[in-house]
């Protein structure tokens, strides 16, 4: 018997399916004749084509845009490979990739600054680290970085791919580079890794991470993480933060506290607020960020976070070896290189860059020489009021934007803050020259539509009420001393730095315009106090001595401004790292603006308030000012191939607050022609002894040249609203006209284009008497002055007994 299983007829056939139609079946299997077996045409081994079988009807094929879309088919093969290569890369990323032994950079080298030539300036980067074990560190303290950092960190996995994907998407569509990362993805960065942001190093990291999880317990992790995290101050570390922060170990170190070492986790240098004080309201907000979150995870009661106080930081304790200028020129370099994305905090924290600085080694040598002969020296440890002084300087070549020397305070271990980019003092009557340069560059006029000039006539009379399009303004600030010009020129308003002048300016050209302006010659355009307002002409905006010098180098160079640079070249282990565009330059304003601008500022310096400069012995042009209050005294100068600004400031050195500079140096108040332009002279003259001696080349706008100095039986023009000498404070009866649009011949009685504008404002705070906080401060001609003061001292650059300076009132500076 066969050993085949029976078919149903009893017959040994074929094994095979069912067709898919039994009625078809049946009728096959009825119609078929003899020999139907198997090979058989009409039996069930037969071709389903053939005779007596029904034709499979075909799909119809896919056409027009239906033959774009994937069939589902094409869909799952697509998922199923692409999990297939996921599973695939993962298994084998996971078997390849083992848990390195501890970052060489772990233990960081440190970075070599050079002067141009070579020559090394300072060495930084001496590892501060002291690990501690988690139980050291206070349970709030704990909870005040996982606020900060990673909230999760306890319950979530190794790593956080949704996270890692968000951050991807935002760095590659432009919303700045994002982070990702968990606490233990971070930890493996800092201790097995590196801080280079390649796809490579984030792959390792994953994998690194997933197994480091597993290997070891989150409270292992966690600590490491605490123990190799930089926090600024070169501190590296829970414990070595807590030291150079507070000079307390970390377990008494208070909730507060901590916080605020959580946050400066996110950005060491930005939120460090002693180095950085124009900071505090960024780093306040992160620390309200860390308690909030420590709330709202109920780590923190909410009274008890009610009751928290801003804990400020103790004073820097940098390494002896960054004394003198070093450590100033360090800090400055580093926050160019972050600053400007060359290289990030923790990157370059890590150490090993050799970096080339645009720094002159004899002009640095010659800068501060220049301000120890003038300023350092006459200082007495028997006066109160000489503790408070600080000095910030800086030069640049107004040709390249090199930035050439830079004084920043008298040592880093004793005035840890960089007084050349420090942005909290006024700038004073320094900012003045940008309000002259932006009325030419817009051909503004006066109310009653005369083209602005050096030698347009201005009513200098003391708070004089400034007139808008619309009339009274309600600002009136002060003169120097309280002094009344009357009928003035600009050029010879410019020489005595009159208010009334040039706060009135600025409400013709437009406030609006004035301030776009400065921030086209090089001001920042977050410089605090850069306001749209006729007081910003009298310089209450508070930009740095570097920011200022970009300013006034811009004018040396004709108008076309390129930001200033100050690294040449940095490398490591031989690769280097890309800088910005140093030769990049734009016309921020016209020549003819620059160049007239020029010719009043030499008039400054060779008639005016600014006279000690004309001791480096060379073509100048420069002009004073002085802070609100003599808080600080500026000059701010060049020659044709040097820009250089000198700043003398009051601070208290123990609580850091402004102080005004009454009776330091043994002098009843300093001024920006005293010891500043000074300085300012002496350190011109020896930086470029060895070099010939340049003109200017000045090309003047129309009417520049002309001459029209007021008598004293002349009248100010009819509308410009000269209130009379009983009454400075009332405004006049007839506001000032608008002048029409369409310009005409400069210096005729018709308009020129650029008008007042409509961009006019009025000052915040502002009275009628002094035009309140906001005028300008030290030269409103308070009780003790503004840039000619109201005490002793008389007039900026030299005490005269009638408080003006010798020289015909208008008369153009003689060239030399």
């Amino acid at each position: 018997m066969s050993d085949d299983p029976q078919q149903p007829s009893g017959e040994n056939g074929p094994r095979g399916w069912a067709p898919r139609d039994p009625a078809a079946h049946g009728t096959a299997g009825a119609s078929a004749g003899p020999g139907s077996g198997p090979g058989s045409q009409g039996g069930q081994g037969g071709n389903p084509g053939g005779p007596g079988q029904p034709k499979r009807t075909k799909r119809p094929k896919r056409t027009g845009w239906r033959r774009a879309i994937p069939t589902w088919r094409m869909v799952l093969g697509a998922v199923l490979l692409v999990a297939l290569l996921l599973i695939g890369g993962f298994i084998a990323g996971y078997e390849l990739v083992d848990i390195p032994p501890a970052n060489v950079s772990a233990t960081a080298q440190s970075n070599v600054y050079l002067y141009k030539d070579g020559s090394v300036i300072a060495r930084s980067g001496e590892v501060n680290r002291e690990n501690v074990k988690l139980a050291q560190v206070p349970l709030t303290v704990q909870r005040a970085v996982l606020a900060a950092e990673d909230r999760d960190f306890y319950s979530e996995r190794a790593v956080d791919l949704k996270a890692m994907a968000r951050a991807a998407f935002n760095t590659l569509t432009g919303k700045g580079k994002q982070g990702g990362s968990t606490i233990t993805q971070q930890y493996v960065k800092n201790y097995y890794l590196g801080q280079e942001q390649t796809l490579v190093r984030k792959a390792k990291e994953f994998f690194i991470a997933v197994k480091l999880n597993r290997e070891e317990s989150k409270d292992q992790i966690f600590e490491g993480y605490l123990n190799t995290s930089y926090f600024g101050r070169n501190a590296y570390g829970i414990q070595a933060a807590a030291q150079a922060y507070y000079s307390k170990d970390i377990g008494e170190i208070t909730t507060a506290e901590g916080a605020y070492l959580a946050s400066v986790l996110n950005a060491p240098s930005a939120y460090d607020i002693v180095v950085h004080p124009q900071n505090k309201a960024a780093a306040l907000g992160r620390w309200n960020y860390v308690l909030d979150g420590m709330v709202k995870e109920k780590w923190l009661g909410a009274a008890e976070r009610a009751a928290m106080k801003f804990p400020v930081p103790g004073k820097v304790k940098p390494s002896t070896g960054l004394s003198g200028q070093r450590g100033y020129i360090v800090q400055a370099v580093d926050d160019y290189l972050t600053g400007n994305d060359v290289i990030d905090e923790d990157t370059l924290a890590t150490g090993g860059y050799r970096i080339t600085t645009t720094l002159e080694k004899k002009k640095q040598d010659a800068l501060v020489d220049a301000v120890d002969d003038n300023v350092m020296s006459y200082t007495s440890p028997d006066r109160k009021a000489d503790r408070n002084v600080r000095v910030g300087g800086a030069s640049i070549d107004p040709g390249s934007g090199r930035v050439v020397a830079m004084y920043g305070g008298v040592d880093y271990t004793k005035q840890y803050v960089n007084n050349a980019t420090r942005r909290d003092y006024q700038v004073g009557s320094t900012f003045k020259p940008f309000v002259f340069t932006s009325a030419v560059a817009n051909r503004s006029t006066t109310q009653d539509g005369r083209r602005i000039t050096p030698n347009t006539i201005y009513d200098g009379t003391n708070k004089r009420m400034v007139q808008g399009p619309d009339g009274p303004t309600g600002y009136a600030p002060a003169n120097e001393d309280d002094i009344s010009y009357g009928p003035i020129t600009v050029s010879t308003a410019t020489d005595k730095s009159v208010n009334a002048v040039y706060a009135q300016m600025a409400e013709d050209v437009g406030p609006g315009r004035v301030k776009q302006t400065a921030i086209g010659l090089g001001l920042p355009k977050n410089t605090p106090d850069l306001t749209a307002y006729p007081s910003n002409a009298l310089g209450v905006a508070t930009a740095s001595v570097l920011d200022m010098t970009e300013a006034y180098a811009t004018l040396a160079n004709h108008g076309r401004h390129g930001a200033y640079t100050l690294v040449d070249r940095i490398t490591k282990n031989g690769e280097d790292l890309e800088l910005p565009d140093s030769g990049h330059t734009e016309q921020a304003v016209g020549r003819e603006a620059a160049d007239t601008t020029t010719s009043i500022l030499r008039s400054v310096v060779e008639s005016g308030t600014g006279t000690a400069a004309l001791a480096a012995g060379r073509p100048a042009a420069g002009k004073t000012g002085t802070a609100e209050e003599d808080k600080a005294a500026w000059f701010a100068g060049y020659t044709p191939d040097l820009t250089t600004v000198i700043a003398v400031m009051g601070q208290d050195p123990e609580t850091g607050v402004q102080k005004p500079l009454y009776g330091a140096l043994g002098l009843a108040r300093i001024n920006g022609g005293g010891a500043p332009a000074r300085t300012w002279a002496q350190y011109t003259e020896a930086a470029l002894r060895s070099t010939p001696a340049k003109d200017f080349d000045l090309r003047l706008e129309s009417g520049a040249e002309e001459t029209a100095p007021p008598t004293d039986g002349e009248t100010s023009p009819a509308d410009t609203g000269t209130p009379s000498e009983n009454t400075s404070s009332t405004p006049p009866s007839t506001p000032g006209s608008t002048p029409p649009s369409s310009p005409t011949t400069p210096g005729s009685s018709e308009p020129g284009t650029g008008g007042t504008g409509t961009d006019t404002g009025s000052p915040s705070d502002g009275t009628t008497d002094n035009g309140g906080a906001q005028n300008g401060g030290g030269d409103n001609g308070g009780p003790h002055g503004g840039e000619n003061g109201g005490g002793p001292g008389g007039n900026e650059g030299a005490a005269y007994d009638n408080g003006f300076l010798p020289g015909t009132r208008g008369t153009p500076a003689p060239r030399q």
